[in-house]
């Protein structure tokens, strides 16, 4: 159970904001109704959180495994619940989501995936990236991918960080 109650997505001040969420992603997920107790922050993260899932030139797969992995490093399970599907949908296989605990130790994972999952590890882990794993996945990205990897590993350390501090779970009650 969520550390406080969810708001009321009813109300008559979010309910426009309510209207676009729903119109935009089909339902009012426990992070977005938990958000919508300040309006200003649930409109802005919906802005960003879109962007970073819609509007960027990376795959969603690997989108996906970068999110995957920082809802695992970060013991997030409402995260990782609500990204597995996707992240099947978006080409992922069930063996790399299964494997991605040991990702190094795994045949599993390409060249590009193993850098971009040494990148996520550092900057979840550590926050100042190594030298050498920051030369690596730069060898294999354009400036704007690497804007695009890191402030997806950054959102999604966001994300976690916020669910868990409040204990938002799929579990709980709408």
């Amino acid at each position: 159970m969520a550390r406080i109650p969810y708001a009321d997505c009813n109300n008559e001040a979010v309910r426009p904001l309510a209207q676009r969420i729903v119109a935009e992603r089909g339902e009012i997920l426990h992070l977005y109704q938990m958000l919508m107790h300040s309006t200003p922050l649930a409109e802005g993260w919906l802005n960003y959180l879109t962007a970073v899932r819609q509007k960027t030139s990376l795959s969603g797969a690997l989108r996906e495994l970068i999110i995957m992995r920082v809802a695992l490093l970060n013991n997030a399970p409402y995260e990782a619940d609500q990204h597995a599907p996707i992240a099947l949908q978006e080409g992922v296989s069930q063996a790399k989501l299964d494997a991605l605990n040991e990702w190094r130790a795994c045949a599993l994972f390409d060249a590009q995936e193993q850098a971009v999952l040494a990148y996520t590890d550092a900057m979840t882990r550590q926050i100042q990236v190594p030298d050498d794993v920051f030369a690596a996945v730069r060898a294999l990205y354009a400036p704007p991918q690497m804007v695009e990897i890191t402030a997806t590993i950054a959102a999604y350390n966001m994300v976690s960080r916020f669910l868990e501090a409040l204990q938002i779970h799929s579990h709980d009650a709408r």
